[in-house]
């Protein structure tokens, strides 16, 4: 503070006028309570207006504020100032060791092989040979330097005597007294001088000790720290009245930070650097509502270790956890930190452009899709052109909401045909009716096997356009199976008559093996259905293996999570690379962080290096979607949406067709079977492998044996086992 303004402000309170809260120094402090009577006043208020209304996208956080506490008590400061002297003898002991071991030049060449600094190594190596040729030299010359102060003494001491013996001689010529008077005069001299050390040697000492602790608490004070536990009560107060630590990001702060992860050879390093490890930093930038930085790590830390301390290092930034993204871009040994303001990504984005623009347009092939908005507040578009999509979290995140927004925007392309099974039944994709062609609506057995029909009707529309002529041109179609768990995990069996026409139950609609209707549906739209524009879209609840399988989940180029529990889940989820690169949808926070995804970034050009995104998606609540669905059916020239899809008859078991290719034969190699049975059904079977054959027959009870050293299918076996099939009236009965 100015003198100018402290006079002013010292003025207003000698005459009882309200002062302005400024910045004092412990004197003016107790002028100001002097003047106020000594009476109980409120604190006095520390702080910086930058602005009335400061900006949420600014790395500067101006709103801490510090009160002036009491003062500590007098033991607590007198070891505040103790610690500052030891501090400073340290100091003096560690530059004096320095200097006599080459300890600047260790230092720097222990920064330049932390940093990988080849030439930087070999310049400080040169120098550190040269300061000890040097000093050895200069160790060379003491004797020489010793004789000849020896000799100076010596001169000195004969000059002193040839004066006295002079002086004697003058004494004696001019009768002024004799050599005794000379000699007694000198003795007087001599006793007065000593007579003065004796009176002042202990003032002398004592001021010497004085000026000693005096440069050592200022070299304390330059060099040291106070220790946390002595500094308590001066620490600074947070706007909110809790103690905290400054929100500021600076160099400084995330160098310091990093120090105290707890990765010893990362501390060391940092100690060790000649600029106290700045040189690991890029410039910090604004990145929206935050900052961003790279980090150069030393050698022998590793970026994955920095990443598992995700949460002390959001603590010793000041912030919480889920403000702090880790991510690892394409330098190799760095980290890219995104640290964001306080609070800032607790206020909600703005509207979707869908709700908000009137006028929306939409391209399948070009068009990007307004999703929302990345960490660094800039809007997201998503290319959705040939694009099977899995988005996965847990309940009530957003999700839903999240895959209608991308599917609202492709309804103003009046090219793209929708078929969609919604196995809640909330009514949460009602407002596509009259949009899509079919709409499934439930969360039955009954509505999974219209859904697992859907899907099959989309396998065999994508082997008609597979087999179309070239040339050929065809509307996209979007298949959309909002919890899709549902499918996996469903008991349902699949009906169908025996050579006898009775009704038996055969493969399963659910589950995760060859059998599965619906996961061999969705496998082969996710083998070939990009070609041809036939896609899926998949919503998934609490990602396991048994409700989202590998292959299903590896098969979407478009993978996106909403917080989830477990880091094995958010790799189910996104895939171990994008995990590995950073994405880190287990540490979202569930109900906080609602419509927040992280994506494999399919579909999104990310800068080099970076596997993943986060994104803040736009919500759009029902009544909105109903709105935006209006305007996208004015587009269209109305589409009759039919509930489930056209009645098919009873299919015949896979086992049945297994045991017709046998025929007559005793046992087939199970090569041969797959060419039969891809030759009897090519849609059916035609992706079959060994391992889907051995799948059926040993979940029917019939598995495949070796004869002769090869793999055979017994007839016998497969016979016993259709025979043993359950039929469907007993199995009712049974019930």
């Amino acid at each position: 503070m100015s003198e100018k303004a402290r006079s002013e402000h010292l003025r207003l309170i000698r005459h009882g006028e309200d002062a302005p809260n400024l910045p004092l120094s412990e004197d003016d402090e107790h002028k100001e309570l002097a003047l106020q009577g000594g009476s109980e006043v409120e604190p006095v208020y520390e702080g910086e207006i930058v602005s009335d209304k400061p900006s949420p996208r600014t790395s500067m956080v101006v709103d801490r504020i510090t009160v002036l506490r009491p003062h500590a008590g007098t033991a607590v400061v007198v070891a505040r100032h103790s610690v500052t002297v030891l501090q400073g003898m340290h100091s003096w002991w560690v530059r004096a060791t320095d200097g006599l071991t080459f300890g600047i030049y260790r230092e720097q060449i222990r920064a330049a092989r932390a940093r990988g600094d080849a030439d930087a190594l070999d310049h400080w190596l040169t120098r550190r040979r040269e300061a000890a040729r040097d000093r050895r030299e200069r160790l060379l010359e003491l004797p020489k330097v010793g004789l000849q102060v020896l000799i100076f003494a010596g001169g000195g001491c004969l000059a002193l005597v040839v004066l006295m013996v002079i002086v004697s001689t003058l004494v004696l010529m001019t009768g002024a007294g004799g050599f005794e008077d000379v000699f007694l005069w000198v003795g007087g001299v001599l006793k007065w001088l000593f007579g003065a050390i004796r009176l002042l040697w202990m003032p002398l000492l004592v001021a010497g000790l004085v000026a000693l602790l005096v440069a050592l608490y200022r070299e304390g004070r330059r060099t040291g720290t106070t220790p946390e536990w002595l500094s308590e009560s001066d620490r600074p107060l947070t706007s909110g009245g809790q103690q905290g630590t400054p929100v500021l990001v600076t160099p400084s702060v995330v160098v310091v930070a990093l120090r105290d992860l707890g990765l010893s050879r990362l501390s060391k390093a940092i100690r060790q650097m000649g600029d106290a490890g700045a040189s690991m930093l890029s410039p910090i930038r604004i990145a929206g509502c935050g900052v961003e930085v790279d980090v150069a790590l030393p050698s022998g830390t590793s970026t994955d270790e920095v990443q598992k301390r995700r949460r002390k290092l959001a603590e010793n930034l000041g912030r919480h956890e889920h403000e702090v993204f880790i991510t690892i871009p394409k330098k190799a040994r760095t980290v890219r930190l995104w640290i964001a303001d306080p609070g800032a990504l607790d206020e909600p984005i703005g509207p979707s452009p869908l709700v908000s623009s009137k006028e929306v347009k939409a391209d399948y092939k070009t068009g990007l899709a307004p999703w929302g908005e990345n960490l660094r507040g800039d809007a997201v578009g998503i290319s959705l052109f040939q694009r099977h999509l899995l988005i996965t979290g847990l309940s009530n995140q957003g999700k839903t909401a999240s895959l209608r927004a991308l599917a609202l925007w492709l309804t103003f392309d009046p090219r793209v045909r929708f078929y969609i099974a919604d196995l809640k039944g909330d009514n949460d994709w009602s407002m596509f009716s009259g949009i899509a062609e079919v709409l499934i609506e439930g969360p039955t057995d009954d509505h999974v096997v219209e859904a697992t029909e859907m899907l099959e009707w989309g396998v065999r529309e994508m082997e008609r356009r597979l087999q179309a002529p070239p040339g050929a041109k065809f509307d996209p179609v979007i298949l959309i199976v909002d919890e899709a768990q549902q499918a996996f995990m469903c008991p349902a069996r699949e009906e169908y008559i025996d050579d006898d026409g009775k009704v038996k139950l055969g493969a399963p609609y659910g589950g995760t093996k060859a059998t599965s209707m619906f996961f061999m549906a969705a496998r082969k739209i996710h083998n070939q259905g990009r070609a041809v524009d036939v896609l899926l879209w998949e919503g998934t609840q609490d990602p396991t293996d048994q409700n989202l399988p590998k292959l299903v989940r590896e098969g979407a180029h478009i993978r996106a999570s909403l917080v989830v529990g477990t880091e094995a889940q958010a790799r189910m989820a996104l895939g171990d690379k994008a995990v590995d690169g950073g994405a880190a949808p287990h540490l979202l926070r569930q109900d906080l962080d609602k419509g927040t995804v992280v994506t494999n970034g399919g579909g999104m050009k990310l800068p080099a290096g970076q596997s993943s995104i986060t994104i803040r998606t736009h919500f759009i609540d029902k009544p909105q979607a109903a709105e935006v669905a209006d305007r996208a059916k004015a587009l269209r020239s109305g589409t009759a949406t039919r509930n489930g899809m056209p009645h098919q008859e009873p299919r015949v078991d896979p086992l049945v067709d297994i045991a017709a290719v046998l025929g007559d034969e005793t046992r087939v190699l199970t090569q041969e079977v797959l060419k039969r049975l891809s030759a009897r059904d090519l849609g059916r079977y035609g992706e079959w492998t060994p391992g889907d054959l051995k799948e059926v027959l040993d979940e029917a009870g019939a598995p495949s044996y070796k004869s002769d050293g090869r793999m055979v299918v017994g007839r016998e076996r497969v016979l016993r086992a259709l025979a043993n099939r359950p039929e469907l009236d007993a199995e009712e009965d049974g019930e």
